[in-house]
């Protein structure tokens, strides 16, 4: 007779490699619920064979580098925790302005994963495979020995290279919008011995509690204190970006040659380079997260046990920049409502005072309206109730999901928020074969160079298929354009064909750039975008686009003849051979929400001078 088996023995008798190849078919949170069941399931997986092989199916790291990142971490079960953590970020992110392109790319780095800005800019003599690509760096997210995430922003001030550490808020599966906030939290241990931010239990409780609540019985006002913590998206923008301001200017550490090293190794084509480049990732890395947890300037070797949190600033510093910032905010309440009736420099302060949260008169009392409050304050939640969310607060990364509309796959973005926008890539498929991410230049032969022009402004176009009307569109979507001031915004259509019908006129030239015959695969009729600013209803002029065998797309305006010339793209491979410049000032660097129609990096010396791309003379 046989004996009976309960199903944790029956998964307990499976030798390891077969229990491995079963753990592919489970999610990293089937495992873990698995290891609920019992002590001996528990360990059979903690096996690292069971998490790598979880590693692996999270992805978006080759097998190799996984072996590699294995030495930042504990276990391949803490580094499948950052995997699963930060595989939503992987991808391009936008924001509408400047009008030239704003394109960040999330790609993995060492252990981490890395933002990086693709500048507008002209394609060299080399072309888009061996020309290096400018970019920028923006943010990064570094993996601790337990997979938890530290988050790191750049910018630039004063000359110099800066990082600005922060935590990661959370990150959603479907996310669609990243944003930089600031947040209050309830704090844990002792800051830096240093007078200014030093901590007053009873201070701070007295001051959470607000002076219209002071005639309350204690325990409403105990209730008051308990309330849900305000959004930072529910202030002011105002209020906002002065919050982000003051804590970027606290919090944000000068960078050495290490730190402003490599983000990301090169390519693996010379091994020897690139196992130095994983030592000195390596090394980065460890310095980083040092300054995340014990501060720049502080003698970690010496006192490693002390617990601190550089990236934190208290309220009472956050109030006395403010303070300082705002004029006389410090002034008897009694005087402050006199000056009020008297000056128009007391109108201004009484302003200021209500931004701050704090009341005009000796009761606390506010202007209402008929419904019980001002029309500004059913808008926007008053500073001071954000801030007595908590003792302190930090710089976070918060990545969500927002219900957005979108108008031919490019997203509509608010003009009051500091964030970025993923777009909805979807790579080739057998109906959708030219679907992601295409980068080209206006002419023919493709990125060849002239004496008058040395170079050709580079274009990034998203390429999307939609039906309309009963007919399967393509729809090429401009996101980058490297010309010296904008001839369409972000989010136009460079050109729009019906992919369901073919067209059989000839292409206009027979050889490509090195003479070699050309092979057309399949043509369609459309219409391309004309000269003219517009964005949702810009003029089109009649066109075709064809597929060359050698994986070109080139459309051809009919009229003028015309042409814009496009291959595939990898973005990490051009990155990992591109060239790293400046960054902007921190919250620009991030979202730049100043509408710009020129390139804003310009400035910079190792750009080159943008030239405009050729006029659809039309």
């Amino acid at each position: 007779m046989m004996p009976e088996f309960c199903d944790s023995c029956l998964l307990l008798a499976l030798p390891d490699d077969v229990f491995t190849i079963v753990c592919r078919f489970l999610s990293p949170r089937d495992i873990c619920t698995l290891s609920l069941c019992c002590r001996s399931l528990y360990a059979l997986v903690a096996s690292e064979k069971v998490w790598l092989t979880q590693c692996d199916m999270v992805g978006p790291v080759p097998h190799r580098d996984l072996l590699e990142w294995r030495k930042g971490v504990s276990s391949y079960r803490a580094l499948c925790r950052f995997l699963v953590s930060v595989k939503p970020l992987i991808g391009i992110w936008v924001h509408q302005n400047p009008e030239l392109g704003n394109v960040v790319y999330v790609m993995p780095g060492f252990v981490s994963v890395v933002g990086c800005r693709i500048l507008p800019q002209e394609l060299g003599p080399l072309g888009i495979e061996e020309g290096p690509i400018l970019w920028a760096p923006v943010f990064e997210i570094i993996g601790d020995l337990d997979g938890s995430t530290t988050f790191f922003l750049h910018g630039r001030d004063k000359g110099n290279d800066y990082v600005y550490p922060g935590s990661v808020k959370s990150v959603e599966r479907n996310c669609n919008v990243l944003l930089l906030e600031v947040d209050p939290r309830q704090q844990k241990s002792k800051l830096f011995p240093n007078k200014s931010f030093a901590y007053n239990p009873d201070k701070e409780l007295a001051r959470k509690v607000s002076r219209s609540h002071s005639g309350l019985p204690g325990s409403e006002r105990m209730i008051i204190q308990c309330e849900a913590q305000v959004p930072f998206s529910r202030l002011a923008f105002s209020d906002r970006r002065k919050l982000i301001e003051v804590v970027t200017t606290q919090v944000g550490q000068k960078v050495s040659d290490l730190e402003n090293s490599l983000l990301f190794p090169r390519l693996r084509n010379d091994e020897e380079n690139f196992q130095k480049d994983l030592a000195l990732l390596f090394e980065r890395r460890s310095v980083l997260l040092k300054i995340y947890n014990l501060g720049q300037g502080f003698n970690w070797k010496e006192a490693p046990e002390v617990p601190c949190d550089p990236m934190q600033l208290q309220l009472s510093e956050v109030r006395k920049f403010l303070d300082q910032s705002s004029g006389s905010l410090n002034e008897d309440d009694n005087q402050m409502q006199s000056n009020t009736k008297r000056t128009l420099g007391g109108y201004f302060r009484a302003s200021i005072r209500q931004i701050l949260g704090k009341p005009p008169s000796i009761n606390g009392s506010h202007t209402h309206s008929k419904h019980g409050c001002s029309r500004s304050e059913r808008k926007h939640a008053p500073l001071h109730d954000f801030l007595r969310s908590g003792d302190t607060i930090g710089l976070t990364l918060h990545a969500t999901v927002v219900r957005l509309s979108s108008y031919r796959a490019w997203p509509n973005m608010h003009d009051s928020r500091f964030a970025l926008y993923k777009l909805p890539m979807r790579g080739p498929r057998a109906d959708e074969e030219y679907a992601g991410l295409w980068g080209g230049t206006f002419g023919w032969p493709p990125g060849k160079p002239t004496e008058e022009k040395p170079g050709k402004a580079l274009f990034f176009l998203l390429v999307s298929y939609e039906e309309s009307e009963g007919q399967r569109n393509l729809i090429a979507t401009k996101i980058l354009e490297g010309t010296h001031y904008v001839l369409h915004p972000n989010g136009s259509a460079m050109f729009i064909v019906n992919i369901d019908e073919p067209l059989y006129d000839p292409f206009p030239w027979d050889v490509d750039a090195i003479s070699f015959p050309l092979i057309v695969k399949h043509a369609f009729a459309g219409e391309g975008i004309a000269n003219g600013y517009g964005f949702r209803y810009p003029g089109s002029k009649p066109g075709s686009l064809f597929v060359i065998e050698n994986g070109l797309l080139v459309f051809v305006w009919k009229d003028s003849r015309t042409v814009l010339t496009m291959q595939r793209l990898n973005l990490q491979e051009l990155l990992k051979k591109g060239e790293r410049v400046p960054a902007l000032p921190p919250i620009s660097n991030f979202s730049y929400l100043t509408k710009s129609y020129s390139n804003v990096f310009t400035g910079f010396s190792t750009a080159s001078a943008c030239l405009p791309s050729p006029s659809l003379s039309m």
